[in-house]
């Protein structure tokens, strides 16, 4: 739990406990007592296994509001949490993070979307992608667009980025940023900074 208090001191015992008790309140009933996380922060990230979030961006459980799907995407679900945190729970910044070798970047479109008719027996448009709203659709889009395979993870985490900035649900004075996380090298680095190609250059 966050905000742990340190030792009593002699003779003041009760303050303490006291203040133990407040600090467990406060984390039990942060909603309720419209208490924003510890940093006001949103983190938008992929799901893969090998991002360890809270030892790239130094935050600790309590510090972010963490969102995780396949890729990193901003969907229109991960719009109505920013919305959400940024308009009623104080959330002053966001940041996105991709990563390497991300599993959206390993087969080509016409392959996942082979893979997921097989998977429901070939009739895509019988598909819920939604249970909570069964009448929720794709529409005239494709299963390809929905999926949103990605060619390359610097242009899709600035892509991102620019279409948080410029949503109309995400104030103004919110700031967003977007990381590349290296599996290869376990560091953040921002997109199209390849720390790599720049060492390895008589330039």
């Amino acid at each position: 739990m966050s905000g742990e208090t340190s030792p009593p001191t002699p003779g003041l015992v009760h303050e303490w406990v006291d203040q133990g008790i407040e600090d467990r309140d406060d984390w039990a009933r942060r909603r309720q007592k419209g208490i924003p996380n510890d940093e006001q922060l949103l983190v938008i990230a992929c799901m893969d296994e090998r991002i360890p979030l809270e030892d790239a961006l130094g935050i600790e459980l309590g510090d972010a509001h963490v969102f995780r799907n396949a890729g990193g995407k901003v969907t229109d679900d991960v719009i109505r949490s920013a919305a959400l945190t940024t308009n009623f729970f104080d959330t002053e910044e966001i940041i996105v993070v991709n990563h390497t070798d991300c599993g959206m970047m390993s087969a080509p479109d016409e392959t996942v979307v082979e893979g997921l008719e097989h998977a429901c027996g070939g009739d895509i448009d019988r598909v819920e992608l939604d249970p909570s709203l069964p009448a929720l659709n794709i529409g005239d889009a494709s299963l390809a667009e929905w999926i949103r395979m990605t060619d390359d993870i610097d242009d899709a985490c600035e892509r991102q980025v620019a279409f948080l900035k410029n949503h109309p649900f995400i104030p103004d004075d919110v700031t967003v940023h977007g990381y590349v996380y290296e599996v290869e090298s376990g560091a953040l680095r921002r997109p199209h900074e390849r720390l790599s190609e720049a060492v390895n250059t008589r330039e």
